[in-house]
């Protein structure tokens, strides 16, 4: 909604230059934009979910229309690369194509009752308001995984993006406008509120948002989860990782080397799922890490918008401050650089946000590796035992999201993949941690937050389930046997 709060001033990291300011939305015009919702989520919630889907289905197609200046939106105002920009929007494309496939699956199980004439079954309702906070990372996809599956299940939604990226928000809101408007969804089926820290804390403690699906920093979501939690709310939480990759001594070295340096250095090492840490079998270890360096020298870094550019920018000066300061510490901590970073000055880098990827040895129990740094910073740590003890490493972080091997023995996977294994939200086998796809659901464990967004049956975050007994008898018994004569 247009906003008569403080201004918000989107400068981009690949120039610097100012792309535009933003309003943010004041406390006066959040109570207009929750009344709003509440009323449009008692018509929303009676139409037809595959008339729900069938919006949705516009939704994407409008999407596919505006995917290339979407694409690059993102890449200037967050400096992913292009490429990474308009894989972003076809995230958002993918995820409208799945709730409109799910709009006529949203099913319950039937159950036989114990009792004579009498039938059992369970169907799944609206869960009514749902406020969703995103990341500057992903400005436009993770808003889509929210909102194309909550509004199929009859959901309205209040989006608070990222004070650092409101011009993709805004971007996005236009696009639903004018499908919304075209099928006559009542106003406040998608409501914008841009603002600060403060507009997320009121939507966190706001007892008429029953449900609040919020992604960023886990310092972030212990806030969000104990204020929801304090009002016996529900949340949605994804949040940090730790990622590592297994590079067993049986792996196909020359296939492993594209998922990790991707993975470490795709968005600039700003993705909840970028590549921290490598755990290398000791047989081959410099092998790998020679391959890693001489991949390193080629990466180009510069404009994002320029494809033949691997790596943009930062997001802005305080997570280039947070760079420094984490390489700093690996130093002081017996880590040892194996390909030296730095912060890029002059020329095309006038915005200071530009980094060189660094790649330390380090060892596991060193404090920095154990936390999650969101810069392109690899840590490379060793083992020399079977496939048990490289699984122990990975798992010794608090953080449990994406994880994988690099093996070509399947009982060193299936061993990675098995209740003994990867702990986290996430496993493969031979691919790298970033790229998920929308049909699997996305989240992890541990300090992750333990949220699931997306594919599968994550839909049902977003429904309460109702259980259902209907006696189609001429007598009253009761469960258990239980007798109660008048």
């Amino acid at each position: 909604m247009r906003g008569e709060g403080e201004l918000l001033a989107s400068h981009s990291p690949v120039d610097g230059a100012l792309i535009g300011s933003v309003r943010g939305t004041s406390l006066d015009e959040y109570e207009k934009a929750i009344a709003t919702a509440q009323e449009a989520f008692t018509e929303w919630r009676k139409w037809p979910a595959p008339k729900r889907g069938e919006v949705v289905r516009q939704l994407g197609e409008e999407l596919r229309k505006h995917k290339a200046d979407l694409g690059k939106l993102v890449s200037y105002e967050m400096g992913k690369s292009y490429q990474e920009g308009l894989g972003e929007v076809q995230e958002m494309i993918d995820i409208c194509d799945f709730a409109v496939g799910l709009s006529r699956q949203l099913h319950g199980l039937t159950m036989h009752s114990e009792r004579p004439d009498h039938r059992m079954y369970e169907q799944w309702h609206p869960v009514g308001l749902v406020g969703i906070i995103t990341a500057f990372n992903f400005p436009v996809a993770v808003w889509s995984w929210n909102t194309a599956l909550a509004w199929i299940c009859g959901d309205v939604c209040i989006w608070k993006p990222s004070e650092k990226v409101p011009l993709c928000s805004i971007a996005c809101q236009q696009i639903t406008t004018e499908v919304f408007r075209r099928n006559g969804v009542p106003e406040g089926v998608s409501v914008l509120i841009n603002g600060g820290r403060e507009i997320g804390e009121r939507m966190s403690a706001d007892a008429r948002i029953p449900l609040v699906s919020a992604t960023g920093s886990t310092r972030m979501g212990k806030a969000v989860s104990a204020t929801v939690g304090q009002r016996l709310g529900r949340s949605l939480l994804e949040l940090g990782g730790n990622n590592a990759i297994i590079i067993s001594d049986k792996a196909d070295l020359d296939m492993s080397l594209i998922g990790c340096v991707f993975g470490a250095v795709g968005t600039a090492g700003q993705r909840c799922t970028s590549t921290r840490r490598l755990i290398i079998h000791d047989k081959v270890y410099e092998a790998f890490a020679t391959k890693l360096k001489k991949a390193y020298a080629q990466l180009r870094i510069g404009d994002p918008l320029d494809e033949k550019n691997h790596v943009g920018p930062l997001i802005d000066s305080a997570a280039v401050a947070m760079y420094e300061k984490a390489l700093s510490s690996a130093v002081e901590q017996g880590g040892r650089l194996l390909v030296e970073g730095g912060v890029m000055t002059g020329g095309d880098y006038l915005s200071g946000c530009y980094v060189r990827p660094a790649i330390v040895e380090a060892t596991p129990d060193m404090a920095i590796v154990q936390e999650e740094t969101f810069a392109p910073i690899l840590y490379l740590l060793r083992y020399n035992g079977d496939i048990n003890e490289a699984i122990a490493i990975q798992n010794g972080v608090k953080q449990g999201l994406s994880s994988s091997i690099m093996t070509l023995d399947i009982r060193e996977a299936e061993r990675f993949l098995s209740a003994t294994g990867s702990d986290c939200g996430i496993a493969n086998v031979n691919i790298g941690t970033s790229g998920a796809e929308i049909g699997g659901a996305f989240g992890g464990e541990k300090e992750t937050g333990g949220g699931r967004e997306s594919g599968s049956d994550a839909w049902k975050a977003y429904m309460r389930r109702q259980t259902n007994t209907i006696n189609y008898g001429s007598t009253l018994p009761l469960a258990q046997g239980i007798k109660f004569d008048l």
